[in-house]
């Protein structure tokens, strides 16, 4: 038996041999220890539990990773002859990463999920955001450098022009010249550096032509750039008043334009090269963007194109101009009254050459595919259609005319949140359901669209993994199957999906619900909502993974722990969250305060008339970003319902939250929907008990965010709970920095709150090792 087969027989043998207590008085420190201890704990007594393939270039290999005896394992598999074998040998790659790395490696715990097949025997994947790549070879591990030298974007709009841009010379297609910026300007010369000739002379550092936007025409005749005047350089200024590499505080910057500051303005400019031409391009069709895409050139040279959205985000075009006259025409126009979803907007130039392109838009009430005229911006057929939504295009295969997606809802009666894979025609017919399992599914297609393989699971199934044939989804192997017999041994409980009408009586709203380990129907238990709104997604899990259901961060503040000390823990999807239909979606449109409450209470309502141990005079509230808005908004507007709440990292004023996000939702100019849904605005109203975690060094939320609601909540005269954690980012205390301790005084918080009981003293004494 090996060391790591050893200790995790220990962990089970501990797990099963010492259930959680009863928990008829208050949690003793014990208690508290082994929720906080719960993830790492239970990670070890799963079994082939598979996680998403990747596959290799050729088609000839794919990989995941596995639970196995201790942690994880990656295998690869031939897509022919279906062997399977280790991906590399980890203990060797764990001692020369962990070198690398400066820190120790456990070969069963790599610090990556997944990896894709590189050059030669070469593996590339990421730790945190960093990119790294091993040579299996030499087992030689090294941390990439990063490829992308452009200026920086504040939230993708307002360029730092503190930095200088990326103005490396732009070979043109032939080989001949090249173009950059000089003094502002747009200058050509020969490929040898000989002979420049200035394009443009009106360029200032107000008004500026941006190298980084350059793109040279296929036939090398012609090049565009935009023109740009740059936005508002908001600086966001923080101090670390305990800096790990200094006594003394340091200050520290960030470009951070927020909602209503003047962002960049792009114009295109075209330019016949031969002819030292500028060719007008008129803006008419895009004023007042907000962001343009970049420029691409069709096949052809004839034209180019590029996506605008305007300000307000109610307007988005496919802005296509004719390279020998510079006219404008819209081959694609998108109008809402409420607000286009930039982020997972599709568009794709069907043969490159303007004449088709495939577009996604909710006009008829979901979202769905639709073939578009691009010369004249007409509807040809819509692709998909029905009361159910397109979720993600996969591949668009032009010579055959065929698209492959992924989509929900479409089968009645199920879950309308599970991802299921389908191959449909561009007139929309001939639709092939590629996945079928009622659970929700992941594939991952061979480059060639020949075989794929399908990840697929539910919260009470765990993954399994299988290679099919793509022409008509025939299974060819199953490659895994989870087991899960040793956790459930060692007391887990799967959660359970609950169903319930929200507003109106008409709408199912959908919600998971997660009972402690030592569950007894014939007591009452208090009540904690796990609380995620934000506009831009669905949040309930629906896949199997039980240590990981938490609060807008990455991994760790598990449900399953927190209900571990005495409650019923939930998680819901209200209205005005993402990937339902556009009326479901439209309830967050200038309406953050809403975070779907309605529809949540009387899911929490209709839960308590089924189970008598659900207590709804006891129910707190947690989340972190938006959810941590969600929170505080909760005890402010609803405080009949709310009775406690843990916000974490909250932008509770979308004022002085970033641009790109609250814009999207609230809309522009500013108006007073933003002040509606302002923590710091409606602070005065607070009746229930309230814990706020910020870390000090947030880069994604404005930490003055949260002191200004405590400003406004200490001039009220409201009694509340700050913890600020110095030098931790957004994610502070759930992913990074001392988790377990604001883990632990998240659940404190609740103990003494809602169960109304003491909680022990950690001063007392350390915690044993």
């Amino acid at each position: 038996m090996t060391l790591s087969e050893l200790l995790a027989g220990a962990a089970l043998a501990a797990l099963v041999s010492l259930p959680v207590p009863a928990l008829a008085g208050a949690p003793d420190r014990a208690a508290f220890e082994r929720s906080i201890d719960l993830r790492g704990g239970w990670m070890t007594l799963t079994r082939d539990v598979a996680g998403e393939a990747s596959w290799s270039e050729d088609g000839r290999h794919f990989a995941y990773r596995k639970t196995v005896e201790g942690g994880f394992a990656f295998v690869t598999v031939d897509a022919q002859t279906l062997a399977k074998t280790p991906s590399f040998d980890a203990v060797r790659l764990a001692a020369t990463l962990g070198q690398a790395m400066g820190s120790k490696v456990d070969p069963l715990r790599l610090p990556f999920e997944s990896f894709a097949f590189g050059e030669g025997a070469t593996i590339r994947f990421a730790i945190g955001y960093e990119p790294w790549q091993c040579d299996l070879s030499t087992y030689r591990c090294e941390k990439q450098e990063s490829q992308d030298r452009s200026r920086p974007r504040g939230f993708g709009v307002v360029r730092d022009v503190s930095v200088p841009a990326d103005n490396h010379p732009r070979r043109s297609p032939d080989g001949r010249y090249e173009a950059l910026v000089v003094d502002g300007n747009v200058v050509v010369r020969g490929a040898d550096g000989s002979n420049a000739v200035a394009l443009s002379t009106d360029g200032t550092p107000g008004d500026f032509y941006d190298p980084e936007t350059i793109r040279w025409s296929p036939d090398s005749r012609r090049l565009v750039a935009y023109r740009v005047r740059p936005g508002y350089q908001r600086q966001v200024t923080r101090v670390a008043a305990a800096p790990p590499d200094s006594l003394q505080p340091q200050v520290r910057t960030q470009l951070y334009p927020k909602p209503g500051d003047a962002v960049d303005q792009e114009r295109p400019v075209l330019f016949d090269v031969a002819a030292r031409r500028r060719i007008e391009v008129a803006d008419t069709l895009f004023p007042n963007p907000y962001q343009l895409s970049d420029v691409e050139w069709r096949k052809d040279g004839r034209s180019f194109a590029f996506e605008y959205l305007r300000r307000g985000h109610q307007q988005a075009r496919v802005i296509s101009v004719d390279a020998e006259t510079g006219a404008v025409h819209a081959a694609v126009t998108e109008d809402t009254k409420t607000f286009f979803y930039w982020d997972r907007r599709f568009s794709h130039d069907v043969g490159g050459l303007g004449r088709e392109i495939l577009w996604t838009s909710e006009r008829d009430g979901w979202n769905h595919l639709y073939l578009i005229d691009g010369r004249t911006g007409r509807v040809k057929n819509q692709v998909t259609r029905g009361n159910w939504v397109m979720r993600e295009v996969v591949k668009v295969d032009d010579a055959k005319r065929q698209i492959w997606f992924a989509a929900s809802g479409m089968h009645p009666g199920k879950d309308p949140y599970y991802k299921h894979y389908f191959r449909v025609d561009f007139d929309g017919r001939n639709l092939v359901a590629l996945t079928t399992a009622d659970a929700t599914h992941e594939v991952r297609f061979s480059p060639d669209m020949t075989r794929y393989v399908d990840t697929y699971s539910r919260v009470d199934l765990p993954n399994v993994s299988e290679l099919h044939d793509a022409r008509d989804g025939r299974l060819i192997a199953t490659l895994e199957r989870g087991d899960i017999s040793r956790l459930t041994a060692a007391g887990f409980r799967p959660p359970e999906p609950f169903v319930a009408k929200g507003r109106g009586g008409k709408t199912d709203i959908w919600g998971l619900v997660v009972r402690p380990r030592n569950y007894d129907p014939a007591k009452r238990y208090p009540v904690i909502e796990n609380i995620y709104a934000g506009p831009h997604d669905s949040f309930v899990p629906k896949a199997f993974w039980p240590f990981g259901y938490h609060s807008g961060g990455d991994k760790v503040i598990g449900m399953q722990a927190q209900a571990d000390l005495g409650f019923i823990v939930v998680q819901i999807d209200g209205m005005g969250t993402a990937n339902r239909s556009k009326a479901f979606h439209d309830v967050a449109w200038k309406n953050l305060a809403d975070s779907g409450f309605s529809d949540r209470i009387l899911w929490h309502k209709a839960l308590a008339a089924k189970d008598p141990s659900y207590d709804i005079s006891r129910v707190g509230i947690y989340g972190a970003s938006a959810g941590g808005q969600s929170t505080l908004n909760a005890l402010l507007f609803h405080p009949d319902f709310y009775k406690a709440g843990v916000a974490y990292a909250g932008c509770y004023d979308n004022r002085m939250d970033k641009i790109s996000w609250n814009e999207q939702w609230l809309g522009w100019p500013v108006d007073e929907s933003y002040a509606a849904a302002s923590g710091v605005d409606h602070a005065g109203k607070l009746q229930g008990e309230l814990l706020m975690i910020v870390g000090e060094q947030d880069s994604n939320v404005d930490p003055a965010s949260t002191m200004q609601v405590a400003d406004a909540l200490i001039r009220a005269g409201k009694d509340f709970e700050l913890l600020v954690v110095p030098n931790e980012e957004h994610s502070v205390g759930r992913s990074t920095g001392p988790i377990d301790y604001v883990q632990r005084r998240q659940f404190d918080f609740f103990v003494r709150k809602l169960r109304q009981e003491q909680t022990p003293n950690w001063n007392a004494s350390r915690r044993a090792e």
